[in-house]
């Protein structure tokens, strides 16, 4: 029974990083034949498609009125982003350049939306309020990141040339959604299989280890885009993905027939993604550009998380 669900856990991660590829490949081609940044493109599209894994537990999780999940799971997605998944990409590929994908407001807008679900969380409960304004702050953002070569560009008449999308891109994007979404249910149920011996709270399973399962996508997607030189691609899928969790999180909320209550003290999680946040920020502001040396700075936090 072990050596088998072993089996299918490693088997998975083949999964996973071939759909990515699949992806990365696709995304690629079609943000060059619609015009778009392959930043912008890859915010919005790929921010969503990597994210189906934690869509598809927080559906899980509120279907089960286990609210410590969805919870844990997204905001230890945004932990392993920023702190395993974007240090990885600048160490493997020498360092991350945004010069000409965010200005100062925009960055600080984003990094703003990404914040909100670990600060409504402070108090033990989120209300259908507080759900209902995460996903305006996140519509807002959407529209201020894609109005400058995005799909909110006036200028860019693409988007509706029907001759610009390639039927075989299109096939190739659906089947690396369909292989990452069935590796990673996979990835997420042998995850919890493993866990469950080690009788932890649900919240920090899901923090610590169903994180890590469910982005494992954005992990395959650091090194494929550092192999292929890509990174534009990867970093729009990050930041996209961090801000689209608060979506979910809004979305989660009010399906969740009233507040979100939990017991765990969220005070530490909040000032780990903080810190997080804050140094990508200072080190963005020197230069628009994450350094290896930063990575290594950013990768260490995360120990510091994990064995907190």
């Amino acid at each position: 029974m072990l050596l088998t669900n072993m089996a299918y856990f490693l088997l998975s991660f083949v999964l996973i990083w071939f759909g990515s590829g699949l992806i990365v490949s696709s995304a690629s081609k079609f943000s060059k034949k619609l015009r778009l940044s392959p930043f912008a493109f890859s915010f919005v599209f790929l921010g969503i498609l990597t994210s189906i894994p934690e869509f598809s537990v927080g559906l899980q999780a509120v279907a089960d009125h286990n609210a410590e999940i969805f919870v844990g799971n997204l905001l230890g997605g945004i932990v392993v982003l920023f702190l395993v998944v974007i240090p990885l990409l600048a160490i493997l590929g020498n360092g991350i350049s945004l010069r000409n994908e965010f200005d100062t407001t925009t960055l600080l807008a984003t990094l703003g939306v990404i914040l909100t679900p670990s600060f409504f969380v402070l108090d033990k409960k989120v209300t259908n309020t507080e759900g209902l304004t995460m996903i305006i702050l996140y519509s807002v953002l959407v529209y201020l990141v894609e109005r400058k070569r995005g799909i909110f560009d006036a200028k860019n008449k693409q988007l509706l040339n029907m001759k610009a999308y390639s039927y075989l891109d299109i096939l190739k994007l659906l089947m690396g959604i369909g292989i990452v979404f069935t590796a990673s249910h996979i990835i997420v149920e042998k995850t919890l299989f493993f866990a469950h011996t080690l009788e932890v709270s649900a919240f920090y399973i899901s923090l610590l280890i169903v994180a890590l399962g469910t982005d494992l996508p954005e992990l395959s997607l650091a090194i494929r885009s550092v192999i292929s030189g890509k990174k534009e691609i990867a970093m729009g899928d990050y930041m996209g993905a961090a801000a689209v969790s608060t979506l979910f999180f809004g979305i989660f909320t009010l399906l969740h027939n009233g507040e979100v209550l939990t017991v765990s003290n969220f005070v530490t999680t909040f000032a780990f993604i903080g810190t997080g946040l804050g140094l990508f920020y200072l080190f963005f502001q020197k230069k628009h550009f994450i350094s290896r040396k930063n990575g290594f700075v950013m990768f260490g936090l995360y120990v510091l998380f994990y064995n907190y």
